[in-house]
């Protein structure tokens, strides 16, 4: 049994109705790579069974605290059953990518069951005709809680599930798994009791460290002022109201190696950069065609990951944040590209002055029954139509692997992330890189952005203005 951090446990408390705090990864494999040329969704299961003791998160489920008076535990699921998580459906013809996108959508609307493990996975079969890929492929939807993962650990969970050669198999396990039984309410309550009478000193231990930063990022701040680099107000827009329970998800595959020759025209500029200055053009355009533009630029929320080296494999959530200008004030897309550079360099040197790890650890003391009360009074109010923002849009980059991966054989051809939106942000992009390839990925909701392809032209657009102007 083990409990849950405040950070984990947020993602379950500020879940509402419309607002399903979980992720999707949609990957894509040609089956005629595989051993024989086929892949049967019997061998998936099988291949799946072998590899449960890789990723903890795969027979974990939530034990509650009576009352929220603590956090929930994680135990090993005496019931859990594969063929639930695990299910099969197919595309009707043509099988192309929008079809595939719109049922991707679907499945990401959907709340997962909070009395099992926090995943579910999707075989679909029938992609006869998406651009890019070998008729007759399938796709492979994992969709997981975000409670259970953050982007490193949920690329870590999809390690389990692949090998780098088609033949390779699984690695035996260590030891013999054990289910666990629910422990008793008192039990739970009496941890409860200890866990909050020793908080207090674990506050007082992590405000001890963040106050001397407090005295450098006023330093910073007055250091930034004096060079004219501020962080714009937050102005709200079209997706920065109360959200559906419907959701939209597309994206666009770019050469990595342009995008890493963009970055060598602007000193210090890194990928990232380049993929918020793509970002940054795309909303000015599709903001533009609206007519709903602001003035001042567009504020994008940038996830970190603070996970040391002795955290990785573990699951969980191990982030801090960044607010950055998207510079969507700059027509010319080359000076975008600096005003981003210089926009992101200000807010590392900020992140940087007050540890982000110790920061992330504040989560720790969120009161999960109040945090949940007023998550849905949120909702129910719609407070997110009333007041501002404190960013518009989240960009979220997560490094993929270089070389081809194979799932029971069959190798993976692309991939794409698609994230959450909550109340007061409707839109996320999610950037990952696999085998030479550079994926930008969107989710919204179906109110907000009813048109996402063309969302997705603006994106290509701005990418085809970036690499002309940086030549």
């Amino acid at each position: 049994m083990q409990q849950l951090s405040g950070h984990d446990a947020s993602f379950l408390y500020l879940e509402t109705p419309n607002a399903h705090m979980a992720g999707t990864t949609l990957m894509i494999y040609d089956q005629s790579t595989a051993p024989g040329g086929r892949v049967t969704f019997k061998g998936i299961l099988q291949d799946i069974e072998e590899r449960l003791h890789l990723a903890r998160s795969f027979r974990q489920k939530l034990c509650w605290v009576p009352l929220n008076y603590d956090h929930p535990y994680w135990i090993e699921d005496r019931d859990f059953d594969l063929e639930y998580h695990v299910r099969h459906i197919a595309l009707p013809k043509p099988g192309d990518w929008r079809q595939l996108c719109i049922q991707t959508a679907r499945l990401l609307s959907r709340p997962l069951d909070l009395s099992k493990p926090l995943w579910e996975m999707y075989v679909i079969e029938g992609l006869d005709n998406v651009e890019g890929v070998a008729p007759g492929s399938f796709a492979l939807v994992l969709k997981t809680h975000h409670a259970a993962i953050d982007g490193v650990s949920g690329m870590e969970l999809l390690s389990a599930i692949h090998d780098p050669a088609p033949d390779a198999s699984p690695p035996q396990p260590i030891k013999e798994w054990k289910p666990e039984d629910e422990p008793p309410a008192w039990q739970l309550l009496a941890r409860a009791n200890v866990n909050n009478f020793m908080r207090p000193m674990h506050f007082a231990r992590v405000l001890g460290r963040t106050v001397p930063g407090l005295g450098r990022v006023q330093r910073e701040l007055r250091n930034q002022r004096a060079r004219g680099v501020s962080l714009p107000a937050v102005r709200r827009t079209r997706f920065n109201g109360t959200v559906s329970p419907h959701r939209v998800v597309d994206g666009l595959r770019v050469p990595l190696e342009e995008m890493r020759r963009i970055k060598t025209t602007v000193p210090g500029a890194t990928v990232n950069d380049v993929a918020l200055t793509i970002v940054g053009g795309a909303l000015r355009a599709y903001l533009n065609d609206k007519a709903e533009l602001p003035a001042d630029p567009l504020v994008a929320m940038c996830p970190i990951s603070v996970r040391t080296e002795e955290e990785k494999g573990m699951a969980g959530n191990k982030v801090s944040a960044m607010f950055t200008s998207l510079a969507t004030d700059v027509a010319d897309a080359g000076e975008r590209l600096v005003a981003v550079r210089e926009a992101t360099h200000a807010s590392k040197e900020l992140t940087n002055a007050i540890d982000a790890r110790t920061l992330s650890e504040y989560s720790q003391f969120v009161p999960g029954a109040l945090a949940g009360l007023g998550a849905r009074l949120s909702s129910d109010l719609s407070l997110a139509n009333r007041t501002n923002p404190p960013y518009n849009v989240v960009v979220s980059n997560v490094p993929g692997p270089q070389k081809p991966l194979y799932f029971t054989g069959a190798q993976m051809e692309t991939q794409f992330g698609f994230g959450m939106v909550h109340n007061g942000m409707g839109l996320m992009h999610g950037v990952m890189s696999y085998c030479g390839d550079m994926m930008l990925c969107i989710t919204s909701d179906r109110d907000m952005m009813p048109d996402p392809a063309f969302y997705t032209d603006c994106l290509k657009q701005s990418f085809q203005e970036l690499s002309t102007a940086t030549r």
